[in-house]
C-alpha cells in the first residue's frame, strides 16, 4: 500500500482534509492518505516539502512564496482556503497593554523563522507605522510555546490565527489587542518535487477529492458548525461567525495577479530581494471539473 502524507497544522481550516482522510478514496488504486499534524505551522513544513519528508502540505500564502524564494523545489498547485486569514494580535493578559503602539519595541513570539507569525509581525508594523527593522524575535515552536512564555506576563506579542486562540483569550491566558488580515487568500496547497516529478496523475485526483469535500462544507455550512466545534475544542458560536466568512477553494483556479501583489508587499517589507516568474512558482494541470 502506497503512503501519500499530507501536512498541516491541526486547525479547523483543515478540516476538510480530515474528512478526506478519513474516506480514503483511493484505496482501491492501492493508495492511503496519511494526514500530519505540524503544530509548529508553515516553516516546519516549508522544510518537510524541501527535504521530502512529507508529499503535500497546507502552507501559509506568504511563508511558501518566501521559502521558495529561497530555494523550496514544491510548487503551489492551488488554493486551499481563498479568504483571508484574520490574525489576532496577543499579549499576555496581565501585561498591562491596552494600546498597539505598546508593542511597538516588545519582543514578538514567532513559530520559526519564515513562518507566517514572523512575516505578518512586519505587516502589522508596516500597517502601524513602525520601522521594521526595530522588530526583535523569541522563536517559541508553537502556540504550547507562546502559552509558556506568557506567564511571565512582560509585555510581547503574539500574531496567531484569532479563533484558534479564542479559548486562550476567554480563559484569561491571551488578550486580544487587535487584528491584522492577510490581504491575500490564506493558504495553498504545496505539492513536493517527487510528487510533481513522479505522482501528478495521482495529484491531480487528490486535488479533485479536496475540492469536492470543500465544496460540498461550503454548500451547507451550517452542518458543518457542530463537527468542526467537537474536532477542534471550539466554541460552536465562534465557528458559526469563522465558517461564514471562510471560503474553500472548489477548483485548481489561480490568481497570478494575486501571487504577484504577495510578491510585491514581500520584496517592499525587505523579506525577499527578488521575484520568480509565476510559471517557476505555480504548477497548472489541465483537468476539468
Amino acid at each position: 500500500m502506497e503512503q501519500i502524507r499530507i501536512t498541516g497544522v491541526p486547525e479547523h481550516f483543515n478540516f476538510p482534509w480530515q474528512l478526506l482522510v478519513k474516506e480514503q478514496p483511493f484505496l482501491k488504486d492501492k493508495v492511503s492518505l496519511v494526514w500530519e499534524d505540524e503544530p509548529r505551522g508553515s516553516g516546519a513544513m516549508n522544510k518537510a516539502i524541501r527535504n521530502g519528508s512529507t508529499d503535500l502540505a497546507i502552507v501559509l500564502t506568504e511563508s511558501f512564496l518566501k521559502d521558495k524564494i529561497d530555494g523550496n523545489p514544491g510548487k503551489i498547485i492551488g488554493y486551499h482556503v481563498k479568504s483571508p486569514l484574520v490574525w489576532g494580535i496577543h499579549v499576555p493578559a496581565n501585561a498591562g497593554v491596552e494600546l498597539l503602539n505598546d508593542l511597538k519595541m516588545s519582543p514578538f513570539l514567532i513559530s520559526r523563522m519564515g513562518s507566517g507569525s514572523h512575516l505578518m509581525s512586519f505587516l502589522l508594523a508596516r500597517r502601524e507605522g513602525w520601522n521594521p527593522k526595530d522588530l526583535n524575535f523569541e522563536i517559541i515552536n508553537n502556540l504550547d510555546g507562546a502559552i509558556a512564555s506568557f506567564k511571565d506576563n512582560k509585555v510581547k506579542a503574539f500574531l496567531w490565527e484569532k479563533y484558534t486562540t479564542k479559548p486562550l483569550v476567554d480563559q484569561g491566558l491571551f488578550k486580544r489587542v487587535g487584528e491584522i488580515p492577510t490581504p491575500w487568500p490564506c493558504f495553498v496547497i504545496v505539492a513536493s518535487e517527487n510528487m510533481l516529478k513522479h505522482k501528478s496523475g495521482l495529484l491531480q485526483k487528490i486535488q479533485k477529492e479536496i475540492y469536492r469535500v470543500n465544496k460540498k462544507i461550503l454548500e451547507d455550512k451550517e452542518n458543518f458548525v457542530l463537527p468542526i466545534s467537537q474536532a477542534y475544542s471550539l466554541d460552536v458560536k465562534d465557528v458559526r461567525d469563522w465558517i461564514r466568512q471562510t471560503t474553500w477553494a472548489i477548483d485548481p483556479g489561480l490568481s497570478s495577479q494575486e501571487i504577484t501583489n504577495t510578491l510585491d508587499v514581500l520584496m517592499a517589507l525587505g523579506l525577499i530581494e527578488e521575484k520568480m516568474r509565476i510559471t517557476e512558482i505555480i504548477q497548472n494541470f489541465d483537468f476539468r471539473f
